[in-house]
């Protein structure tokens, strides 16, 4: 359902020219945005009590989600619920489930989960190419225990990015001002027509006003992929690298549009950079052409697409610029 509130301008029937909106009217409006959208999507979110082991350090803690599907499919974060074997929901009426994974994926800091109940109430993703600058953000979620609490600001920023707890970055992520504290994470960040447009996951502290959701694209595309394969597929080299400038001299010498790169730290035995024959110290300039200036855009070539398909890799060894075929295999799952 999209809620669209309409405003018609006030009109002076003898001059037959509209007169300004009043600031109570902008304000009104602004407020029945903000109300029809908690009040549409908060049905749908929810409270998530994960528990952990004593020998896993921390006892649990506590975050939001909310639901994607009619018959009980929970998207939230992955850094609420990893390593928690048990997991309890709490619907916005009140009411308790235990929630099974579907699939976690650290790399994007999200997860999914499910439970067994059926004609829910659900939301659906905003057009992530229609999201703007400046438009209407609204949070909802379960700070400090607080259930289902709503603030509301702007979007910040677009395109952002942010480092997952397992080193990963996280690319297209959103800005917003929407207040955030622990609990949020996991819970929607709405537009005024009550769509999702990011999963609230991060703030910046001591900062105010700084808070960060992966954006819809990221996130409908996660939920699909945890739904088919409990995991997100990507592929691997099996190597250790490190971010590196190439010398000024080596630029000029293989007339490169590039002065990063990624040097070759140590190839995992047997797998796939191990067996295409690079060594230490080698530098990674591309895959496929494509230029390798970071470990960051090694990982985004990275795609499951590439598993099992013959690659070529650039490498600058010697001094000398060499072409490998490397075959990237799929990369195992996190547990």
């Amino acid at each position: 359902m999209t809620i669209r509130t309409t405003h018609g301008p006030h009109s002076n029937p003898a001059a037959g020219r509209s007169q300004p909106t009043s600031d109570r009217d902008l304000f009104d409006a602004y407020s029945q945005a903000v109300i029809g959208s908690a009040e549409q999507v908060s049905p749908a979110v929810v409270h998530i009590a994960a528990r952990r082991t004593s020998a896993e350090g921390s006892p649990g803690g506590t975050g939001s989600g909310f639901l994607i599907s009619t018959d009980g499919l929970i998207l939230t974060n992955s850094h609420v619920v990893h390593g928690a074997p048990k997991l309890t929901v709490t619907l916005h009426e009140g009411d308790k489930y235990s929630a099974q994974k579907v699939g976690d994926d650290p790399d994007s800091d999200l997860a999914l989960l499910r439970i067994k109940s059926s004609e829910l109430k659900s939301v659906s993703f905003a057009d992530a190419s229609r999201i703007r600058v400046g438009q209407l953000a609204i949070a909802i979620g379960n700070p400090l225990g607080f259930q289902t609490s709503v603030t509301a600001g702007v979007v910040s920023a677009l395109g952002r990015t942010l480092r997952a707890q397992s080193g990963r970055l996280l690319d297209d992520i959103l800005q917003t001002d929407a207040a955030l504290n622990p609990g949020n994470s996991g819970g929607p960040l709405i537009n005024s027509h009550g769509e999702v447009m990011g999963v609230n996951t991060a703030v910046i502290l001591p900062a105010q006003g700084i808070c960060f959701a992966i954006a819809a694209g990221t996130a409908s595309h996660v939920a699909q992929q945890l739904l088919a394969h409990g995991r997100v597929r990507r592929s691997y080299l099996g190597l250790a690298a490190q971010n590196i400038d190439l010398p000024s001299w080596l630029v000029r010498q293989f007339d490169l549009l590039q002065d990063e790169a990624i040097l070759v730290i140590s190839a995992q035995a047997g797998g796939p950079a191990d067996r295409a024959g690079l060594q230490n110290g080698d530098i990674i300039l591309s895959l496929d052409d494509h230029p390798v200036t970071s470990i960051d855009a090694l990982h985004r070539l990275l795609t499951y697409e590439r598993a099992a398909r013959p690659t070529e890799i650039a490498i600058v060894r010697d001094e000398r610029m060499i072409h490998l075929s490397i075959q990237p295999r799929e990369k195992p799952a996190v547990t």
